[in-house]
């Protein structure tokens, strides 16, 4: 029989049923020890590899039911339309409204996403700017990234504003709740509190805090960079 001819039926059965499979997997259904079979047979069939495990799972297209985001995984062995990590990660951003913290991509990738973004980013295939203590990434075309940090801006305005609001709106029990928390604190865990909660809120929390809790404004202010300046430490 020709090799070159021969159509892997006993590769694509292997595949439809179990979905996914390991190269060592593959080489046994072909009955070889050669990589370079595998791959030619797989090249017969539009196969796709994943971007999670060092890529060492392999499945077909067709199998794949792809989420919104382009996204498929079966036994949490992630897959994407797009290829690898770095190319998926570069169209999400492409694609995305507001751009993508590490973070947040990795809820939709499922995998750590901090070094594909970095290689787009030296890459000069991805944009960041650094928003409080966070990079966000944004496309590197000029109309979508000029679109998504502006949607980036809204986006932390309307957080920060819903933040405040929930401070503003809370029932008089549960105010009565934070001051009775707060009042068996020492002075210097009052302070930290209080620069927690004015973190949370952002722009306009120091003033906000200080006039829940009856603090200083400045001891608020000084509360919220004693704990991000990582001079605090825990108790022995």
């Amino acid at each position: 029989m020709n090799d070159e001819k021969y159509i892997p039926n006993d590769l694509r059965e292997l595949l439809l049923r179990n979905k996914i499979a390991t190269l060592d997997e593959l080489k046994t259904v072909l009955k070889t020890n050669s990589t370079m079979t595998v791959f030619r047979k797989l090249k017969q069939l539009e196969y796709i590899s994943s971007y999670s495990h060092r890529g060492k799972y392999y499945s077909l297209d067709e199998i794949a039911e792809y989420d919104p985001y382009g996204i498929w995984s079966h036994r949490s062995v992630w897959f994407s339309k797009y290829g690898n990590l770095v190319e998926t990660a570069k169209d999400l951003i492409d694609t995305s409204s507001a751009g993508y913290s590490a973070k947040e991509l990795e809820t939709i990738v499922h995998v750590e996403a901090k070094h594909a973004l970095l290689n787009l980013f030296k890459n000069k295939r991805a944009d960041r700017e650094k928003i409080g203590n966070v990079l966000v990434y944004y496309s590197v075309d000029k109309t979508g990234n000029k679109r998504q940090r502006l949607n980036r801006q809204q986006l932390s305005e309307q957080i920060h504003f819903d933040l405040a609001c929930e401070i503003d709106t809370h029932s008089h029990e549960l105010k009565a709740a934070i001051i009775l928390l707060f009042s068996l604190l020492d002075e210097k865990q009052r302070r930290l509190f209080a620069g927690l909660e004015s973190f949370k809120i952002g722009h306009g929390g120091d003033k906000r805090i200080a006039d829940l809790l009856g603090l200083d404004v400045h001891t608020v202010a000084k509360g919220r960079r004693e704990i991000f300046s990582g001079s605090v430490r825990r108790r022995a």
